[in-house]
């Protein structure tokens, strides 16, 4: 990797980690608004979704590229195989990601809900609306990270209060991914 292209990586990076505290300072204003939390957590795992990405690609000039993108604003593309631009949509960043970690997509497609209006807004028990797949991956990644809800239906308040630690947790793994890719390195996928 040039000289040049580090200052572009601690800029990115420097952006990912001030968006993550805004996410934190926000956090606390909205802890027991528990739509809005899924909403800040799912914008956090969009930052980890994109380091992932990024991470995943062991062409560092391409990878270089994909920061330079985003830094001017642009959407992400790269040349395909015949050489044509081809956009990078968020539906690929989120497929390799759940190869990574499974629950990645039902939480994040669990996140868009909130973001976006749907039937899950005034709902006592959204994860109800979910498909069981999808709930039970949620459901068994809260369990085992966070220690719960112990229900199979949680209301959205009891499932609200383990938001804060879902936040902290995303928010970790995404600060170990950014040191990762200001080295430089490629992990191999059993280290992301």
């Amino acid at each position: 990797m040039s000289k040049s292209s580090e200052p572009s990586i601690n800029t990115f990076c420097a952006a990912i980690r001030k968006r993550t505290e805004d996410h934190a300072s926000a956090a606390k204003l909205v802890r027991n608004i528990p739509g809005q939390m899924i909403s800040i957590c799912r914008q956090e795992l969009d930052s980890l979704i994109r380091v992932v990405y990024l991470l995943s690609i062991s062409d560092l000039a391409v990878r270089h590229q994909l920061i330079e993108q985003t830094l001017a604003n642009q959407p992400w593309s790269i040349k395909n195989q015949n050489g044509k631009m081809k956009k990078i949509t968020d539906r690929e960043m989120v497929e390799l990601a759940s190869e990574l970690f499974g629950w990645t997509q039902s939480v994040y497609k669990f996140g868009c809900a909130f973001i976006h209006l749907s039937g899950l807004h005034g709902e006592s028990n959204p994860l109800g609306k979910l498909n069981n797949e999808d709930r039970m991956s949620i459901l068994m990644h809260m369990r085992h990270y966070h220690g719960g809800p112990v229900s199979d239906g949680p209301t959205l308040e009891e499932f609200g209060n383990y938001l804060p630690k879902v936040l902290e947790k995303i928010s970790g793994n995404l600060e170990c991914y950014l040191k990762h890719l200001e080295k430089n390195e490629t992990p191999s996928k059993s280290q992301i």
